[in-house]
């Protein structure tokens, strides 16, 4: 007899008629599932976690937001999802948006769901409107939006890029992300060197694996995108759709691989694949691979150097904003997405040999001294005082034995607790290297309370902000409506510029690339 564990009660959508449905989250075989039943189209369930043990421990650090005070959307009582934009339901602001600068793209991967070859139009706001978007977004209150990330299709289409990049960073955009293959960063230093000096900090950057088959997208050109990237200084995060059966093989190789290259790679995000479109459940199954399961492929090909004890979810943070909160007086930037969400840990160098960060400190100690002395600090308690007993307390939930030699964790701690002084920060991350999971829903784990605890949004033309999980997984209601109707169909738009979509693709010589010393070095120690 199968025992079935009940978690909580959600709702859902329906993946044929989306009609929003009461669903069950439980457990069984030691895995998180949700099910739910329409009354038209029968019973769905599918893997909701794959470890429940896993999901036990990341629901400790479950911590609701902030809800938005100025919402775009004026309903008294909505209902999610479908009156998104956002409403006053919404619990988390806006830590990273994302502006479409077109559906363009010079690739055609089979698993994209956003490329103008496959909507059926091209999507391309003027600069007017993206000025319009950038301005909902830092008038976002109580805490204005101050990550962008520009993404498409592929945004090194559009010729006025740059100017774009810009104009970002004169709306006081902190950090500006690029959301790119590569390959024209490859092909040209004098681009990456533009889009650079105009403000982008990191290139966020499609990377599905480590040879032509599980990478058919830009395999051949990341060593030209790293070289390009090394003479400008511009930093890199991988970003790793992982899909079982096809690259989660390679998953403890890619981590190793961004740690060989920890000079101009980042962070490497792995991302879970999120389902699109109608599917049957062997299909499913056959693809599906949750953020505990990425986690133990990664255990495993690691030989244990990174394990699930590594990793905490994203809402860990939350007492680290609450200190901030109370030496400031205000709101602050808080990451407070679902639990579920994502997780992750950061990763140093020790003699070459990767060192998580929870190997060297006592991570649910300082969380649990933060908290205590951000209720002094609420209480109104003395900062003074409080900060000469957290100067003095910060060292000892750090190993010096074990910690990377000539790192001092808690003199970084301290100078961003106590001083908002950013700048060690940039040297912590320069020194290690940020491991993510963030797993994005479809239509068949839908879960509605995800949704309304998203950080990462999208801006729209008409003034509305969209919960990623919504934007994408329920294209009729919010991408392609607007999109469409703001668009142009493929044949007028090749009519009024002269061009074809078709001459967009890249075709690259794979034989001259993979002959050139760059790739080989590159590669080196990684190609069977």
């Amino acid at each position: 007899m199968i025992l079935l564990q009940h978690i909580r009660n959600t709702t859902s959508i329906c993946p044929q008629c989306n009609k929003i449905l009461s669903a069950e989250i439980f457990e069984r075989d030691d895995k998180v599932w949700i099910k739910k039943e329409c009354p038209e189209h029968g019973e769905v369930e599918d893997l909701y976690w794959g470890s429940y043990k896993l999901y036990k421990r990341a629901e400790k650090y479950a911590h609701d937001g902030k809800s938005i005070e100025n919402p775009n959307v004026d309903k008294e009582n909505p209902e999610c999802p479908k009156d998104c934009g956002l409403c006053n339901m919404h619990k988390s602001h806006t830590a990273l948006a994302n502006v479409v600068l077109t559906t363009r793209c010079d690739r055609n991967c089979w698993y994209c769901f956003f490329y103008a070859g496959k909507l059926g139009y091209i999507y391309e706001p003027t600069r007017e409107e993206i000025s319009k978007m950038l301005d909902v977004l830092r008038n976002e209150k109580p805490v204005p939006c101050n990550a962008l990330q520009l993404t498409g299709g592929e945004p090194t289409l559009r010729p006025d890029l740059v100017d774009l990049i810009k104009l970002a960073k004169e709306k006081n955009f902190d950090h500006v992300q690029l959301n790119t293959n590569g390959i024209k960063i490859s092909q040209d230093l004098e681009f990456t060197k533009q889009i650079r000096e105009a403000g982008v900090n990191t290139l966020y950057l499609s990377f599905d694996g480590l040879d032509g088959k599980s990478n058919i997208k830009n395999h051949w050109e990341i060593p030209g995108v790293f070289d390009n990237c090394r003479k400008v200084g511009l930093g890199v995060v991988l970003v790793p759709t992982v899909i079982r059966g096809t690259n989660d093989h390679q998953v403890g190789d890619i981590l190793r691989f961004g740690f060989k290259n920890i000079d101009v790679v980042r962070s490497v995000n792995f991302q879970p694949v999120s389902l699109v479109g109608m599917m049957p459940k062997k299909e499913r199954e056959q693809h599906r691979i949750t953020i505990p399961d990425t986690i133990k492929r990664i255990e495993e090909q690691t030989n244990g150097e990174v394990t699930e004890d590594d990793f905490y979810p994203v809402p860990t943070l939350a007492n680290f904003t609450r200190f901030v909160e109370g030496l400031t007086g205000k709101a602050e930037y808080d990451l407070s997405s679902h639990f579920a969400c994502g997780m992750a840990t950061y990763i140093f160098n020790q003699n070459g040999k990767m060192i998580p960060i929870s190997r060297f400190v006592d991570i649910d100690g300082l969380l649990e001294y933060l908290g205590e002395k951000a209720d002094d600090l609420h209480a109104g308690k003395s900062k003074y005082i409080v900060g000469s007993k957290l100067l003095f307390k910060l060292r000892s939930f750090i190993d010096k034995n074990k910690a990377p030699k000539g790192f001092s964790l808690a003199k970084i701690l301290y100078n961003s607790l106590m001083k908002h002084d950013y700048s060690a920060l940039g040297d912590f991350h320069k020194n290690s290297l940020f491991v993510g999971m963030m797993a994005f829903m479809d239509k068949f784990n839908f879960d509605i309370e995800r949704v309304k605890r998203c950080c990462i949004h999208y801006a729209m033309n008409d003034g509305r902000i969209i919960p990623f999980c919504a934007f994408n997984v329920i294209p009729e209601w919010y991408r392609d409506v607007n999109q469409k109707n703001q668009g142009t169909n493929i044949k007028e738009w090749e009519n009024q510029t002269g061009k074809k979509i078709q001459d967009d693709l890249y075709r690259r010589d794979e034989k001259a690339l993979e002959n050139s010393e760059l790739y080989k070095k590159t590669y080196s120690g990684f190609l069977k």
